[in-house]
């Protein structure tokens, strides 16, 4: 997500923001942006594209050497990228400039509020909201830090902020709540950054804020308290990563750092798309509801790991909307002449918005006077701008190649997707969106606890260094699980991987099992009798030929544990929102058995981040 720093010391404030903007490159952002305090005024400069952009207006503009000063890369959410919607956001008066990460979620209400009051917005940002309203308070003559903490009790989402004040020119502050801030402890100088790694160059001592807690920061120290005002504690500690792996926050890949991730990313997926009063809402989704409740076919449309995810949407749509939905790989969509008429809504999916065969799909499905709804992890590419709506997932940044976290995010969406269909349609009642809803909410400390149960799968990549061949098995949500299971082991270990629809078994697939061959089966929650005792019959079936059985199931089912060489528990969710649990120990196998080979995890031979090209 975006990058932020803050200085306040005796170096040119200008050159340590622009430096550390600059070792956060790796983080991903398509704007940049600086604000200093000079002679008792603010002093800004901002630039849409990359920080190169940003250092040639300010080679031609320069800013004065001053000690203070903050610094932003953005990723847009709210609002393409442009220079307006760059950070960092001054307030009216002129006062107050002020950087942001992560989304607030009522902003949409703070802002008439304002509006009314003749606050006069430069920008579609959400940020620029809690600029204006700090603003506001400190035209009151309120202590910058108080200010902060009053603007931070009136937000609701996740959010870092750091502020600096043209009338307090000594100090900056800063405030998170579901977002990080770590706070860098130098010599007569302090930082405040997103990431180690904006500061790592000027000293290896931090502080790491809590949950809701603002720090008041000076060139001699730091005060903490809680969005009271109360003191409140935070952890002190020594960075001993280089700059390399701080880059990384201390892991060996950005694909490993990504799949821990995962459980903030779902979360921010699902941030603000529920309303106070129950109803589901997606801002972005500019389509009449009058034209999705005319929709008698969806037809979903990807590549790799996006069409997975897909496959996963099918089950979920069908279940709740009760109208047919395809999913086809986008390569193929075209050349097949498909059936798409004006009640047929196509929705694309792609991480970075690029991908050229999906691009291409779109322009089919438009000539043929379909909507397009696109699922998409980069704002302002080219994939939403040639849709009718878009849904965005918000990652952040993906720079190992393997998808990992966009994967997940994608599924998330098209939750979210098919749940707002639902209840558009009527096909729903709206305590049972908010049952699955609250389900959903759920679910990213239930993919921490996974992550946290990786030892297995670290023995299981070592004891597997040597295969030929992997299979995976899965069953309803769970075959597209396995599809990205193998997915993922031919891309970055380069090793034959295959997944199949576990009832699929006796009609070819069983042929390739003898003895010692792994297999990966991902079992359906015990609640899908049906279907979970089906999967137990196959599990024995490639046992019963010497297959050695790695067996991904809920926590306490006891049945199928007789019949697994490793067991993988995982946490209670209903079917459909398995995939979501089930996916993570995959990537990591597949990340720990490349390792282990001695490969390039994050960029693996032959393939691209985003493919641009037919």
């Amino acid at each position: 997500m975006c990058g932020i720093i803050g200085y306040v010391g005796p170096r040119v404030a200008r050159e340590v923001v622009v430096a550390g903007l600059q070792r956060m490159e790796y983080r991903g952002y398509d704007s940049a942006g600086v604000a200093v305090i000079a002679d008792g005024s603010l002093q800004v400069r901002k630039k849409a594209g990359k920080i190169g952009n940003l250092t040639s207006a300010l080679a031609a503009d320069p800013l004065p050497d001053t000690e203070i000063g903050i610094g932003h890369t953005r990723w847009a959410t709210h609002g393409g990228p442009t220079d307006a919607n760059a950070h960092p956001h001054v307030s009216t008066n002129g006062r107050v400039a002020l950087i942001h990460n992560g989304i607030i979620e009522n902003f949409a209400a703070l802002r008439l509020e304002l509006e009314t009051q003749g606050v006069c917005f430069l920008s579609q940002t959400d940020t620029e909201v809690a600029a204006q309203l700090l603003g506001v308070e400190v035209a009151k003559g309120v202590d910058l830090a108080d200010a902060l903490r009053a603007v931070c009790r009136r937000l609701d989402g996740a959010f870092t902020l750091v502020a600096i004040d043209s009338a307090q020119p000594d100090r900056l502050v800063a405030a998170r709540r579901n977002s990080p801030l770590v706070v860098g402890i130098g010599q007569g100088e302090n930082f405040v950054a997103s990431d180690v790694a904006a500061f790592i160059e000027f000293t290896r001592n931090a502080v790491e804020l809590g949950q809701d807690q603002v720090v008041d920061v000076t060139r001699d120290g730091i005060t903490v308290t809680d969005f009271d005002g109360n003191p409140a504690l935070s952890r002190p500690f020594e960075v001993t990563w280089d700059l390399s792996a701080a880059e990384k926050a201390g892991f060996d890949w950005f694909m490993r750092k990504e799949i821990h991730e995962q459980p903030q990313a779902v979360a921010d997926t699902l941030l603000g798309r529920f309303t106070t009063d129950g109803a589901l809402k997606l801002d972005e989704l500019h389509i009449p509801e009058e034209e999705l409740r005319s929709v008698d076919k969806i037809i979903i449309v990807a590549c790799g790991s996006a069409y997975y995810a897909g496959l996963v949407a099918k089950y979920a749509i069908e279940h709740w909307i009760r109208v047919p939905c395809e999913v086809e790989i986008a390569s193929e969509f075209r050349y097949r002449d498909p059936i798409i008429t004006r009640t047929t809504l196509v929705v694309t999916i792609s991480q970075s918005g690029e991908t050229a065969d999906t691009l291409m799909a779109i322009r089919h499905a438009r000539e043929q006077h379909a909507k397009v709804i696109a699922i998409c992890n980069t704002n302002g590419s080219t994939i939403p701008r040639e849709s009718d709506a878009v849904l965005y997932t918000h990652a952040g940044p993906e720079l190992g190649v393997a998808s990992t976290k966009g994967f997940l995010t994608q599924v998330a969406a098209c939750y979210l997707l098919g749940l707002y269909l639902a209840q558009v349609r009527g096909t729903m009642f709206g305590d049972e969106i908010a049952q699955i809803m609250n389900e959903l909410a759920a679910v990213p400390p239930l993919i921490q606890e996974v992550l946290e149960r990786m030892t297995p799968i670290k023995g299981l990549a070592r004891q597997f260094g040597n295969t030929k061949s992997v299979l995976f098995l899965g069953r309803h949500v769970g075959y597209p699980v396995a599809l990205e299971g193998a997915l993922k082991l031919k891309e970055i270990a380069y090793l034959h991987a295959e997944g199949f629809p576990a009832g699929e078994l006796k009609h070819g697939p069983i042929a390739l099992v003898e003895a010692g061959v792994p297999v990966f089966v991902v079992v359906p929650p015990q609640g899908r009798d049906q279907l979970h005792d089906k999967v137990v019959s196959n599990i024995q079936e490639v046992r019963a030929r010497g297959a050695l059985t790695i067996v991904l199931a809920e926590e306490g089912d006891l049945e199928v544990e007789p019949f697994a060489d490793v067991l993988f528990p995982l946490p209670k969710v209903s079917t459909l929102l398995q995939p979501l649990l089930a996916t993570v120990p995959l990537q990591y196998f597949a990340c720990e058995l490349a390792t282990l080979k001695g490969y390039d995890v994050d960029q693996p031979r032959n393939l691209a981040k985003s493919v641009t090209v037919e």
